[in-house]
């Protein structure tokens, strides 16, 4: 009898798309030499996008969504890799143009996978996903820009989402003093507190049109939110101080100026996750594993079933979910 498993798919309808949960087999999955048992998944903001058909992530149909995964290798030919082996995977197009994490087996090219650290159980891995990696990238960025803990204060735009509790939580193990920026403010203030924000600032004080230099507050920024969060943070941010733009929530346009720049010698780090090479990954994975602290990676982390994925789609991209989501694919 032909094993089957578990998998989300998004077809294309006359008039959009269709989530649908399937039974597959080995002969459903794309090409790769390294497949996968998958353990868990999780739910960042582009698989709410391509869930709820709000921006155009998905480019080949049918397909199986989720951009992360980590799991126990199956069967493997790649040098690299050989049967259980915990791994992790984030970006590479999976879940974009490949067969994601929303599913109980993928197989993939082994150069997209990184060995799960250590340290880290497969339901870490994946309580940190994308987002939390994301996160990492934007706190490495800052650190080889020059900022440093007694440099000032660092700014965490779009603090109660996946990248910004990450990033609270890194910067604050790591001895910053933390501002966290959240439209969420009053109900999540405990919450952001805990994982080591000293300072909670209401989002609309930076969501609105400002101007080109604004006082010099900030040391870094981590930005998940894009548009003119963005571009008030720059105009915030003190000299020689450096922005990690790893996030579009509010937009993906930069309304503003090159004043700070050119006036104050600020560095715009652009954080891109998906194609990162793998000598990055592995730092990044490998300073996640010693520098987040576990309790508030607990404290951030809520647990969910594959069933509940939609769902938990539509709610991330309309801002309402909290911290990360791992999602056990096997329930």
């Amino acid at each position: 009898m032909t094993e089957t498993f578990r998998a989300i798919r998004l077809v294309k309808t006359e008039g959009g798309q269709e989530t649908r949960f399937v039974d597959l087999t080995a002969d459903d999955l794309m090409a790769g030499d390294v497949t996968v048992r998958v353990d868990y998944s999780t739910v960042n903001y582009k698989d709410g996008l391509a869930l709820t058909g709000g921006a155009p992530v998905v480019r080949v149909w049918p397909l199986t969504p989720g951009i992360d995964f980590s799991g126990v290798v199956e069967t493997s030919s790649h040098l690299e890799f050989s049967p259980g082996e915990r791994v992790a995977l984030n970006g590479w197009g999976v879940g974009e143009t490949h067969h994601g994490g929303f599913a109980q087996k993928a197989r993939v090219n082994g150069d997209w996978l990184v060995k799960a650290p250590p340290g880290l159980s497969n339901a870490q891995v994946m309580a940190i996903g994308t987002a939390g990696y994301t996160a990492m990238l934007a706190v490495l960025a800052l650190e080889r820009h020059g900022v440093s803990p007694e440099k000032g204060e660092v700014l965490v735009t779009g603090a109660a989402g996946g990248v910004g509790s990450v990033a609270i939580a890194l910067l604050h193990k790591l001895g910053y003093r933390v501002v966290a920026s959240s439209g969420r403010g009053q109900t999540q203030g405990a919450y952001l507190t805990g994982l080591g924000a000293a300072e909670i600032v209401d989002r609309a004080e930076l969501s609105g049109p400002g101007r080109p230099l604004g006082r010099e507050r900030w040391a870094g920024v981590v930005d998940a939110v894009g548009s003119h969060t963005l571009v008030n943070a720059l105009a915030q941010t003190r000299y020689g101080g450096a922005v990690a733009a790893c996030g579009l929530a509010q937009g993906m346009d930069l309304p503003g100026s090159v004043a700070p720049f050119i006036l104050r010698g600020v560095t715009l780090a652009g954080i891109d996750s998906v194609m990162r090479p793998k000598t990055d990954r592995v730092e990044a994975w490998a300073r996640l594993a010693r520098d987040l602290d576990p309790a508030k990676l607990e404290a951030m982390t809520a647990t969910a079933t594959l069933d509940d994925v939609p769902a938990l789609g539509a709610a991330i991209v309309e801002g309402q979910v909290r911290g990360r989501v791992v999602v056990d694919v096997n329930r």
